[in-house]
């Protein structure tokens, strides 16, 4: 496994050691399952969507949740409803994946998730990046003071 030096980015960034586990996180997703296929969309400047492919899933069987900064993506099938279908159907070919499955997605600070919507086999959550007035950049006059609220 090829590794990264990342030693420039702590010289010339502050709380790069967070960017570092990120890159970290990234290369080990990327040795997890592909299923289900999903895209990111970048839909305007801060807003953005998932769109994940769970064919053979109804909203019932999939979870959407939010942990601190992680979004995680659950779809469990009815272990008995499955058991059933498959005991009446039978496949001459099954090219239709309905396993469980769990995914997991890094999210940046200040993005929020608005809405999860499910249509035509397709799984969709919309976020956007809410930034508070207290980080957003501001002004600084030359010659301005500080005035404290005693």
């Amino acid at each position: 496994m090829r590794t990264i030096d990342l030693s420039p980015l702590y010289r010339s960034f502050i709380g790069s050691d967070h960017l570092a586990a990120l890159v970290d996180a990234a290369s080990r997703a990327d040795k997890q399952s592909t299923y289900p296929p999903y895209n990111i969309e970048l839909l305007a400047d801060d807003k953005y969507r998932v769109t994940m492919a769970v064919a053979g899933f109804s909203a019932d069987d999939v979870s959407i949740e939010v942990q601190e900064n992680t979004l995680t993506i659950t779809g469990k099938k009815n272990a008995e409803e499955n058991d059933k279908d498959e005991k009446e159907r039978k496949f001459l070919h099954k090219g239709i994946s309905e396993r469980n499955f769990e995914r997991k997605f890094q999210l940046g600070d200040h993005v929020k998730v608005l809405a999860a919507d499910m249509e035509n086999g397709l799984l969709h959550i919309d976020m956007e990046r809410v930034i508070p007035e207290a980080k957003k950049p501001r002004q600084i006059e030359i010659g301005s003071r500080l005035i404290e609220n005693s």
